[in-house]
């Protein structure tokens, strides 16, 4: 049994520029703007959902497999995912176009002017899961994340027609897709992730009530920032996770990637939800400290004095057994 990470893979590029961007601006000339500004620093980090929640469960001593399109400028990114662990193997690569890119650059005031190249994510499309399961075993679970659209409708499609139990995710493209395509995500997934606004976002674009998705998935994971998580299954009653406390937060980018990367580990070590949340959070304790999404690391006793300090010790019991 595996479980195959479905979604984008990326390099952002971010940059800091000291002074505001509004000073800049001319309002009556806009429609003639043409500014440059130099930048204090330049940071390159890896990430793309799929990216940090395979790197993520990596950290939790499993082997996920990565499935998303990169382009050759893949190789550097590739080799540290498969130093940690991360099996690779299903990446496709373009022939003609770059990994996707964020680039952004953000002022004093935490103004940003950004942009986003898919590159060759839009080949994601072009990818089957069936031989990748040939390969590695049937999965466990398929989470498909934020991705090429097509891409997402089709692996989608095949999990329903091979009877893979999925993960919707679709997170950032929720923002973009009507709701024909949200529908065709969301329906028949075993759990569906999303924070508080993408829950209601979901509702309003495909038209279903809150209790016409539950009947839908199988489980609903919703994050709520600071105030925890709440799991919500027509057959079970609804469970609250609170956060780890006392963590002094840094910078939030790769947070629910790497909650989604907890919870997915602990599934496939079968401990029940509250205990999935609870590893979920503490892991994105860990990336919330950092800036960059996969710069983080820790012991297996360091992570279990965490979670009992913040659970308490029968969950570090509960999870000991399964970290290397």
């Amino acid at each position: 049994m595996s479980l195959l990470i479905a979604g984008s893979i990326a390099t952002d590029h971010l940059m800091s520029f000291g002074g505001r961007f509004a000073d800049s601006l001319v309002v009556e000339q806009l429609d003639k703007l043409s500014v440059s500004f130099l930048v204090d620093d330049l940071e390159i980090r890896r990430g793309g959902c799929a990216g940090n929640i395979a790197f993520g469960l990596s950290q939790l001593g499993l082997r996920p497999v990565l499935v998303g399109a990169a382009g050759e400028d893949f190789a550097d990114y590739r080799s540290w995912l498969e130093r940690h662990g991360v099996d690779c193997d299903s990446v496709r690569i373009s022939e003609d176009l770059h990994t996707a890119r964020f680039v952004c650059t953000t002022d004093s005031t935490m103004a940003q002017f950004a942009s986003f190249y898919p590159g060759a994510m839009s080949e994601a499309r072009l990818i089957e899961l069936g031989p990748i399961a040939e390969r590695v075993g049937e999965p466990t679970f398929v989470l498909i994340g934020p991705d090429d659209p097509e891409g997402m409708v089709r692996h989608t499609r095949e999990c329903r027609q091979r009877g893979y139990a999925f993960v919707a995710d679709p997170s950032q493209q929720l923002a973009f897709g009507e709701g024909e395509m949200i529908r065709e995500l969301v329906d028949g997934a075993a759990y569906l992730f999303s924070n508080e606004y993408e829950s209601h976002l979901i509702e309003s674009k495909t038209g279903w009530t809150a209790a016409e998705i539950l009947s839908r998935v199988g489980t609903q994971v919703i994050t709520f920032g600071a105030a925890g998580v709440r799991i919500v299954a027509s057959d079970q009653e609804t469970i609250e996770v609170g956060v780890v406390p006392g963590v002094v937060a840094v910078e939030p980018t790769g947070v629910g990637d790497a909650f989604r990367s907890g919870f997915l580990a602990a599934l496939e070590w079968r401990l029940p939800h509250e205990r999935a949340a609870q590893v979920g959070c503490v892991l994105a304790a860990y990336v919330v400290e950092q800036v960059g999404t996969q710069e983080y690391t820790f012991t297996a006793d360091e992570f279990v004095a965490r979670l009992a300090m913040a659970y308490g010790e029968e969950a570090a019991a509960d999870v000991r057994p399964h970290l290397g």
